[in-house]
C-alpha cells in the first residue's frame, strides 16, 4: 500500500466513524462503536476485520495469549476504539505497541466519548 493509498483509506476512515458518532452519540460503550463503526466501513465496501488476534511472544516464545486489535482495516490499518472521558497516555502506548507488535505503518486511536469526533481522533505511525 503506497501512501496515497494510505490518505483515502484515513479519509474513508474518518468520514466513517464522524457518521457513527453522528448516528450514536457520545455515552455509549466500545464494543457498541465497534460494530457500528465495522458495518459502516463494510458499507462502503472497505474489507475490515475485528477483534484480530496477535500472538504474545516473549524472548521468541509464544506464551499462548493474544492481544486484540478492534479493527483492522484493509489488512494495513489499525483502529483501536474507546469510550472513556480522557485519552490517557496509556492508550496511546496501545496502539503504538500493537503497531510494532503487527510491523503496520499505521494506525487510528478513536475516541467515541468526546462532543465532536475531531477531537478525539488520534493518528500513529509506525517507520511511515
Amino acid at each position: 500500500m503506497d501512501k496515497k493509498q494510505y490518505n483515502q483509506f484515513s479519509q474513508q476512515i474518518l468520514d466513517a466513524a464522524i457518521t457513527v458518532h453522528k448516528e450514536m452519540g457520545p455515552g455509549l460503550l466500545e464494543s457498541v462503536y465497534e460494530l457500528c463503526l465495522l458495518r459502516e466501513l463494510q458499507l462502503r465496501g472497505i474489507f475490515i476485520e475485528h477483534q484480530v488476534p496477535i500472538p504474545l511472544f516473549y524472548k521468541g516464545e509464544d506464551l499462548n495469549k493474544d492481544f486484540r486489535i478492534d479493527l483492522l482495516v484493509a489488512k494495513e490499518i489499525i483502529l483501536e476504539l474507546k469510550a472513556v472521558d480522557i485519552i490517557l497516555l496509556v492508550h496511546e502506548a496501545q496502539i503504538i505497541s500493537y503497531l510494532k507488535l503487527t510491523d503496520k505503518k499505521l494506525g487510528f486511536l478513536i475516541n467515541f466519548n468526546v462532543p465532536l469526533l475531531k477531537q478525539g481522533f488520534k493518528r500513529f505511525v509506525n517507520n511511515f
